[in-house]
């Protein structure tokens, strides 16, 4: 959704504009005073919606929002965990009467493509009292908990599906946290692959020559990039654990202030005689820009928009969000495609913001409104304004511009807050009625403002201009968020080169957050602010913070002069972040890799990173796409601020030999490798108890004739040798097939095998798959040492050698596993890690 502004759109002191009594910030929601005269006033004079649909609009916008979910990941594995909502848990809650009638059951937003968005009005005592909508709420929590659903407003869900995405395309998210909306556009960039990287390894085997066309110029892999940013680092962290689960290497998310986000450097091609051409910068196809707003159109479940609604909300922030959206429209290609958007409905943070741009860029021959109204057939919307007026902080009505600076005229009144002309409705007709309009009463849903804009012609977008009241104004003026002017210069492709004669991102300063952290309820809370890929460093901590743009490890840009430098920030909340250091394809770990897993030569072996300043593979290798590598190479050491890039796709292990390989597939990274995955290593699952049995089990063994109890996977196991192999599920009709096809890591020891998959990932499969609840079980023996969960969210290794050893199936763990000791059972608070460890209670 659009993201709540900072200081004026949050609590704040003195009048509660004519919102009724205050209410305490534990008050119960029931009893809350859900009216607000000037709120209420201004939208009833200014006609958002028909006459006869005020008391519903406003009845509606007194009510609780009901809940919303949307199933992520690939298209398949969206559709195969909606199918057991559908199969399953539908026909249990359709058959519950409450009070002589059917429950409402879930149901799907008919207008989101699939069905993969859904939203349930249940009222919460129907909910708590009948044992189906417990078990729902089960399903829903462990697949929330592994990220095959998140919570998100359904209005939020709109503007990616507007973007007309395509899987080559550059996308950038100028403010991204918390990151579903960017989770749909990775996901969006990633429509296909799996089945076109198939596409092509099958033709490869079979000696023939792979499918044409720029979807495999990669192999099938998908060559787009998402660059996903947000202005504050906390928040920017919240987001890498959103898009994390999406297990993308074509993503980079960076910390900068959008208003100034700097210009990012790509190769530079050779002129004809053979020289580079100086800086290139990255243009995007596609830009989200779904700013900081007032919020006013999430009054359903931010409460504090009752009380706190002041007409200032929406003029404090205007400028900023011109400014976003400008910057936005600097850096997109001609013919690419900004969506703006916001959950305001003050025409002030919409349609004069997209008037203003389009104007100050040169108008509609450069920039150019696209029509909505065919977009998303079933969602119902309204146009944009064309007409409107704007309250001022004391809630006085002006119909326009003149009027405005008549009464200071007349009156010399200096205190007309930050009313400007652009906060008016344009002279210029510039079809702003093709935006579109969400309102709660059509869908039961929040408010929400979308535009689509598309650049015609390249732009040198003008000025700035001061309110009247400004005594000093100064030519090529930006304001960051924190209300700090800045000096803007910019290069004749649209892109800012310095920032008060500093490069932009050394000028980057903080500014408003979208939206207090309470109010991020599309995520869970921000448990931890280290890099979740840092842990590579050997000092593997928090490094001293440093006032310097070199945040990467980077060399530092030269300082600005006293005269040019911006206004320092405290950098105390800032950890240090490893650079990304790429890994050549000839060091003995990628050599040993390649040869144990017998990957084919398509599978890039170029594309390998670390993060250590050493750049040495210790304990984790990532992977990024070509796109994302060239991006971090050619701007190490600009002061760009990258906080995490590619996918982690090998984790080191101890071994007790040095011809066993060490590295296992990392489950994340085994969707883009496993179809390059020799037949050495694979081994082949068909029926559904085998698969449950190895995700009930941890550690069953095969020494023997235990083999047999390991269905179809036992024989293949016997001949494989030492190391991790790549599971592979594949979709059967019979009775006990699947119906989806899966990968997944597996880990042979000396005498026993381990799915790798953490705890909640088992329970969540064994709940959809098999509706079973059984407690999983840990068949290895003599559990000695323990594991400390680490600031990036793996549990690693306590430095414990006989932990080690069992982990890994040396002699002493075998000894250890044909012991006469009791087989411990997994407690509620034993934890596998996400790399397939484990933690017994009480070790």
């Amino acid at each position: 959704m659009g993201k709540r502004g900072g200081r004026k759109g949050g609590r704040g002191r003195g009048s509660n504009n004519g919102a009724g009594p205050r209410q305490d910030n534990r008050t119960n929601k029931a009893d809350i005073y859900r009216h607000n005269d000037k709120f209420e006033e201004y939208y009833d004079q200014l006609g958002v919606v028909p006459e006869e649909e005020r008391e519903q609009f406003w009845s509606t916008m007194r009510r609780d929002l009901p809940n919303s979910f949307r199933f992520t990941g690939s298209k398949a594995h969206a559709l195969a965990v909606q199918q057991r909502l559908r199969e399953y848990y539908i026909p249990e809650i359709t058959s519950i009467t409450y009070e002589d009638r059917y429950v409402d059951a879930p149901l799907p937003v008919e207008w989101y493509p699939d069905q993969l968005a859904w939203f349930m009005t249940t009222p919460k005592n129907v909910v708590r009292r009948f044992p189906p909508f417990a078990n729902f709420q089960k399903f829903l929590v462990a697949e929330t908990d592994v990220g095959n659903i998140t919570r998100q407003e359904v209005v939020s869900m709109i503007p990616p599906l507007l973007m007309d995405l395509k899987p080559g395309m550059t996308v950038l998210d100028m403010c991204a946290a918390p990151g579903s909306k960017s989770g749909q556009l990775i996901e969006l960039i990633h429509a296909g692959e799996e089945e076109r990287s198939r596409q092509v390894a099958s033709a490869t085997a079979n000696g023939l020559e792979k499918p044409e066309g720029e979807d495999f110029a990669d192999e099938g892999r998908s060559t787009g990039l998402l660059i996903a940013n947000d202005v504050d680092y906390k928040r920017a962290h919240m987001l890498v654990h959103q898009v994390k689960r999406l297990a993308s290497p074509n993503i980079i998310v960076t910390n900068h202030d959008a208003t100034v986000f700097p210009s990012i450097k790509i190769p530079s091609p050779l002129d004809p005689t053979g020289k580079p051409v100086q800086n290139k910068y990255l243009k995007f196809d596609r830009i989200l820009a779904d700013v900081p707003c007032s919020g006013d159109g999430t009054a359903r479940k931010n409460m504090d928009v009752w009380k706190n609604w002041t007409p200032s909300n929406g003029l404090g922030l205007h400028a900023t969000q011109v400014r976003i959206l400008i910057r936005a429209l600097q850096m997109l290609k001609v013919g690419g495609r900004v969506v703006y958007s916001t959950c305001s409905m003050n025409p002030v943070e919409d349609e004069a913001v997209l008037a203003e741009a389009i104007t100050r860029c040169g108008g509609q021959k450069f920039v150019e409104l696209l029509e909505t109204k065919d977009s998303l057939p079933g969602l119902k919307r309204s146009p944009g304004l064309k007409t409107w007026n704007v309250m001022d902080k004391t809630g006085r009505i002006w119909n326009d511009y003149d009027s405005v600076l008549k009464h200071k005229a007349d009156t010399g009144e200096d205190r007309m807050g930050r009313l400007s002309e652009s906060c008016f409705p344009p002279t210029e007709d510039l079809h702003l009625d093709r935006a579109m309009r969400v309102f709660p009463h059509v869908h039961d849903t929040g408010a929400f403002f979308i535009a689509i804009l598309e650049k015609k012609s390249e732009i040198k977008a003008k000025a700035e201009e001061k309110p009247a009241t400004t005594s000093k104004v100064e030519k090529s003026v930006a304001a960051d968020s924190t209300g700090t002017t800045a000096k803007l210069e910019t290069a004749s492709d649209g892109t800012v080169e310095t920032v008060n004669g500093a490069a932009p991102s050394e000028a980057d300063t903080t500014g408003k957050r979208k939206r207090s952290e309470e109010e991020d309820d599309e995520t869970g809370p921000m448990k931890r602010v280290k890099s979740e890929q840092s842990q590579d460093s050997p000092a593997n901590g928090m490094n001293p913070p440093s006032n310097t743009p070199a945040q990467n490890g980077q060399a530092a840009a030269p300082k600005p002069t006293p005269t040019t430098q911006p206004p320092k920030r405290k950098m105390r909340d800032t950890p240090f972040e490893e650079p990304f250091k790429y890994l050549s394809p000839t060091i003995p770990e990628l050599a040993q890799i390649k040869e144990f897993y017998n990957l084919s030569p398509r599978f890039p072996q170029d594309r390998y990173m670390v993060r250590n300043a050493q750049g040495t593979p210790a304990k984790n290798i990532y992977y990024t796409s070509s796109l994302a590598k060239d991006i971090l190479q050619e701007n190490e050491g600009k002061g760009i601020k990258f906080v995490h890039a590619g996918v982690k796709m090998f984790v080191k292990q101890d071994v007790p030999a040095p011809e066993v390989c060490p590295w296992r597939i990392q489950t994340d990274g085994l969707r883009l490798l496993e179809t390059w995955v020799g037949p050495e290593r694979i081994v082949k699952l068909h029926k559904k108890e085998t698969l449950r049995k190895l995700l009930i089990e941890m550690f069953p063994r095969f020494n023997g004739e235990e083999y047999k109890n390991l269905g179809e996977v036992g024989e293949q196991i016997l001949t494989k040798t030492m190391g991790c192999c790549v599971l592979v599920i594949e979709p059967s009709d019979s009775e006990d097939g699947l119906s989806e096809r899966m990968v997944f890591p597996l880990w042979k020891s000396l005498q026993s095998v381990n799915l790798m998959l953490p705890k909640e990932e088992r329970k969540a499969m064994l709940l959809r798959l098999y509706n079973d609840h059984t407690p999983l079980v840990n068949l290895s023996k003599g559990w000695v040492g323990q594991k400390k969960e680490k600031d990036d969210g793996d549990m690693t290794d306590v430095p414990d050698k006989k932990v080690d050893e069992q982990l890994e199936g040396t002699a002493e763990s075998v000894k250890r596993r044909n012991s006469s000791s009791p087989e411990p059972q997994l407690e509620a608070d034993d934890d596998f890690d996400d790399d397939g460890g484990v933690t017994v209670a009480g070790a």
